[in-house]
This record gives structure tokens, sequence and C-alpha cells, in this order.
């Protein structure tokens, strides 16, 4: 049943995203989509920047696939932060493993893995099942969000209502700076978390891997 459950919220919300694809360009800058298309990227130089990235925060015109001219770009971005985020706290996770932090209660089976062995130790003691259920649990969830951001609400890509008191009282720009800082921080966390990840496994030592 669970399963059955997933699969129809995942179908219901890939046909509201395709239903609304259309209508989701970001907000205009005041410039033409024809003078757009004869720009540059200034990621990629020898090809044109994408269009439909125009006016978001962070926008370096890296799209060399062209993945907005199909999906909508709030989609997108929601996906980049989520992606962001996730990595931030599994770096973060990962080397504090290998680093010796231990939480109170620490499931004894566990206690000699490392990070890049974990895995097996993990299923046999039923702890990724555990996960497994409270991932689904938050996906399904998001998936609200992210369905009424697609049919207009006005939500903005990766607001979940967290942390806003953080930003009363600053100006606009000071707003966007915070914005920027956000997205910085998540493309490098995918990236950092990559390496260490394959890093960890090809020199098959403790942090800092080498």
């Amino acid at each position: 049943f669970f399963f059955r459950y997933l699969t129809m919220m995942k179908t219901a919300v890939l046909a509201s995203l395709i239903g609304s694809a259309a209508a989701f360009a970001p907000a205009s800058t005041g410039r033409s989509a024809t003078s757009l298309a004869g720009e540059k990227s200034q990621a990629l130089p020898f090809l044109p920047a994408p269009v439909n990235c125009e006016g978001y925060v962070g926008n370096v015109g890296f799209d060399p696939l062209g993945v907005s001219n199909y999906f909508p770009t709030d989609y997108l971005r929601e996906a980049e932060l989520k992606h962001g985020r996730m990595c931030q706290l599994a770096w973060l996770g990962y080397v504090a493993v290998d680093v010796g932090v231990r939480v109170p209660g620490y499931p004894e089976a566990l206690s000699g893995a490392t990070s890049a062995t974990a895995h097996l130790p993990a299923v046999e003691y039923g702890a990724l099942g555990n996960i497994f259920v409270w991932i689904a649990i938050a996906e399904m969830t998001s998936w609200i969000g992210v369905s009424q951001m697609l049919q207009g609400s006005g939500r903005a890509p990766g607001d979940f209502g967290f942390g806003k008191g953080l930003l009363k009282g600053k100006s606009d720009a000071q707003i966007e700076n915070m914005k920027l800082k956000e997205i910085t921080h998540c493309r490098l966390a995918m990236l950092a978390f990559s390496g260490v990840v394959t890093q960890s496994v090809l020199f098959d030592k403790g942090f800092p891997y080498f």
C-alpha cells in the first residue's frame, strides 16, 4: 500500500509539473527574449546564455544541456537548493562519523564502521529501513509545496518557512545577498560531498582521507 501511495503521489505531481511548465518563466528583467538569446553564457562563453534562468539569484548561465528549456525553472531551482542543503548536512555527517563523533545510543553493531563501510552493517541492523520511511514522509510532504508552487501559489523555490526571522529588518539587497550565499554554498557542498566520498573510498583512509 505504501509504495502504491508513493507512486500515485509522484505521478500526480509529475502531471501537474508538465501541465504548468509553460507558465513559470522567471520575472522579466526589462530585456527582451530576443536580446537575451544573442548573449553568451557567463560560465560557458562558447554557449548562448540560458534565457529561462535570467532573473534568478546566482545565475551565471550554466545550463549546457538546456534543461531549463524543458522544465519550469522554479522546479529546477527547488531541486538545486534541496540537493545542496542535503549535501551540506551529508558532508558534515560523513566527516563527523570518521573523526569519531557518536551520539548517545549509537548501535554497537555500527561502532566499528566508517562512513564508507557503514552501508552493509546498517542494512543488517535495520537502520536504513527507518531512514527510508522518514525520507519518504519528508518527500511526500515537500511535494505538496512544490505542486502548489507550480500551480501559481507564489511560493519561492526552496521556501519552507524556516529561518525567515533572520531576514527581518534587512533590505532587499541584503536578502538577495543571503540567497546568493546559500546557493553558492549549496553548489560547493554538492561538489564537496562527491569529492569526500570518492577520496575516502579511493584512499581507504579516515579524515582527511589521504
